[in-house]
Order: structure tokens, then C-alpha cells, then sequence
């Protein structure tokens, strides 16, 4: 990989320094993306709206690796996503996929990150705290309870907002 060719970087933000790490990148000369979303809040006194970051915990960043230790230096970056190799870019196309979303005028909220096959977690409903492995996602999800001793299961279709990742 050439260390002098600009990509895209998942970076790993102390809690709630997401935005102060977007500043100080762009301050550093350096391409921060930093998708947010709008949401109200309430206060005793006044109601307003209010940017958060769509992935907490996160801002991406646009740099050569040899301007590593300028970003890793950067007050709220904990850690550049990657592997015990060192940083992995994120896909050009997945981060303009994200940036199209956040520049629409569609309406969009964070989710958790399901895959089929998934060990996860009912979060709301009548099975609330049940778990079992996710089969199938889409508006629908198809939820697979099983008992491994009798290798035995049964399966359930519930609403894909009510299943999260289980810890």
C-alpha cells in the first residue's frame, strides 16, 4: 500500500469528542467526515434541535499514512481502526454512500449492524431479553431460538428495530 496516497480512516474518538476532533483535524489541514443527525431534545425550558454524530464514537478522516502520528496526536483520538498490521482504510464507496445519505433530504437514523447468523437480542416486545440467532433481516426479522443440547429450535418473525446485537 502506498503510505503517501490519501485515504479514507475510521477513527476511534474518546466519548463525546467527536466534533472537537472534526475541528482539529480540518485545523491540521487534514479532510474530516463527520456525519451527524438531527434529533430534538427537551429541556425543562425549551425544546431544540440538536446535531449528534450518526456513529458515536467515530469520525473519519481522509489522510496519507505518513501523516499518522499528526492525527493519532489529535486531542479525542483514541485509535485509528485497524488490525495488529496497522490501519485499515475504509471503502471510498461506503463513505460516499454516507455522505449522499447525510446530504439527502431523506429522513435516516443510526442501527445497529446485523448480520444473518448473529447471536442477538429481542429489546422491546413480549420476548423482550430473549436471545437467539438472526436468520433472516430486512423489515422482518426471522429470530431462531434454540436448545443445543437436543439440538432442537423453533424460530419467530419479529419487527428488525426490536433485535440488537447481544453483548
Amino acid at each position: 500500500m502506498d503510505k503517501t496516497m490519501a485515504l479514507w480512516y475510521a477513527l476511534r474518538t474518546r466519548s463525546r469528542h467527536e466534533k472537537r476532533v472534526q475541528d482539529q483535524l480540518q485545523a491540521r489541514g487534514i479532510e474530516p467526515f463527520l456525519p451527524l443527525v438531527e434529533r430534538w431534545r427537551q429541556w425543562k425550558d425549551r425544546r431544540k434541535l440538536v446535531a449528534f454524530p450518526l456513529f458515536s464514537g467515530y469520525c473519519f478522516a481522509r489522510f496519507p499514512l505518513t501523516e499518522r502520528v499528526t492525527v493519532l496526536s489529535t486531542l479525542g483520538v483514541v485509535q485509528i481502526v485497524g488490525n495488529q498490521e496497522g490501519p485499515i482504510p475504509v471503502a471510498e464507496a461506503e463513505v460516499e454512500a454516507v455522505r449522499r445519505l447525510v446530504t439527502s433530504t431523506l429522513p435516516y437514523d443510526p442501527h445497529p449492524y446485523l448480520q444473518e447468523g448473529m447471536l442477538v437480542e429481542v429489546k422491546r416486545g413480549l420476548l423482550k431479553g430473549l436471545q437467539g440467532i438472526l436468520v433472516r433481516k430486512g423489515t422482518r426479522a426471522r429470530l431462531v431460538i434454540r436448545i443445543t443440547l437436543i439440538h432442537q429450535a423453533a424460530s419467530v418473525e419479529l419487527d428488525a428495530h426490536d433485535v440488537e446485537p447481544a453483548l
